[in-house]
């Protein structure tokens, strides 16, 4: 069969053998992930006919104000993951604290966590710009049969057993990695099936875009305030092409196929940075290495740092090898 007319559901079977614990669960998991997916679609393009855009009236953990389409795609990939009893607890960006999940026998004997933001970007539904979700799965490490704690969560990026996102844009893609390079699977939205279309996806080592939210350029620290100076220069290939949308999953797939770097700082504003690390972070960093690209808060590898809390947040840098290292140089020479 020719690789592009391969559908997911074919692609998960041929490449089962390759995860390094073949029970079947993880397949399973991407499996749920891909009929979630597949129902937040649905939602995501009536938007603008029915009652789903706008804000939910509410806040999230991190005091942001949650749409409505943030709720309904928390609500659908909870319940289909619990419903399928293949995870054994979930932590979600849009929940205080995680679900731990038993199985209909109310045993606690599935191996895997999922950590997600089911919708990124979502303050972009009203204006009908891409928006994603990202997922992360962990294996567990607290004893098979007892109830998950915060030690099953709290993992570095580098435990990472599987991680993606799905861009609900003017295609929808579902994109993944088992820790064997990333793969990119469109829906075909007339039978509802992902077929794969962006095999072995690879960041280019150099590109031309710049991907950071330059209105808050006065709050930036002064490393990604001469690093972005160095991106206007005119010199050598530069100046570059800022680029900057607003969903990290959008931006992210733009310059994973184009070549660029995603900037997102710690500034006077947010000390911390804003991205969550176990949600945003660590997902889009497995990917961006499983596709020859780089991933740091500026000075150290995102994947190696040991979480303390749930929705931690840290400075973030993932793009192009060449940018991210260019842009360390700058943070520093200016620390």
């Amino acid at each position: 069969m020719e690789e592009r007319n391969k559908t997911l559901g074919e692609f998960i079977i041929e490449n089962q053998k390759a995860f390094q614990y073949s029970s079947g669960e993880l397949s399973r998991i991407i499996n749920s992930i891909r009929l979630a997916a597949k129902v937040v679609n649905h939602k995501v393009n009536q938007a603008g006919l029915v009652d789903i855009i706008g804000a939910a009236g509410e806040q999230n953990i991190q005091g942001e104000d949650q749409q409505k389409l943030d709720v309904y795609a928390n609500e659908v990939f909870i319940q289909t993951l619990i419903n399928r009893e293949i995870v054994c607890g979930i932590a979600s960006e849009e929940n205080d604290d995680f679900i731990t999940v038993q199985g209909s026998d109310n045993c606690h004997n599935n191996k895997y966590v999922i950590l997600m933001d089911p919708l990124d970007g979502s303050s972009n539904i009203d204006v009908n710009v891409s928006v994603g979700t990202i997922f992360s799965v962990f294996r567990r490490i607290t004893p098979i049969g007892t109830p998950v704690t915060s030690e099953d969560f709290l993992q570095p990026g580098i435990n990472q057993v599987a991680a993606g996102y799905v861009i609900y844009g003017t295609s929808t893609m579902l994109v993944y990695t088992t820790g064997h390079g990333v793969n990119g699977f469109t829906l075909n939205p007339a039978i509802g099936t992902f077929y794969l279309s962006h095999p072995n996806m690879t960041f280019p080592k150099e590109g031309n875009i710049y991907s950071v939210n330059e209105g808050n350029y006065v709050h930036f620290p002064q490393g990604v305030k001469n690093y972005i100076k160095y991106c206007q220069e005119e010199k050598e290939n530069r100046p570059y092409t800022s680029r900057y949308i607003g969903s990290l999953v959008a931006d992210f797939h733009r310059n994973m196929i184009k070549g660029g770097v995603y900037i997102y700082p710690t500034s006077s504003k947010a000390p911390k940075g804003k991205l969550r690390l176990l949600y945003e972070c660590n997902p889009m960093a497995f990917l961006a290495e499983q596709a020859g690209g780089k991933a740091t808060d500026g000075f150290g590898r995102i994947m190696e740092i040991q979480p303390t809390e749930l929705h931690e947040r840290v400075p973030f840098f993932c793009g192009s090898y060449n940018m991210v290292e260019k842009a360390e140089e700058f943070m520093a020479e200016a620390n």
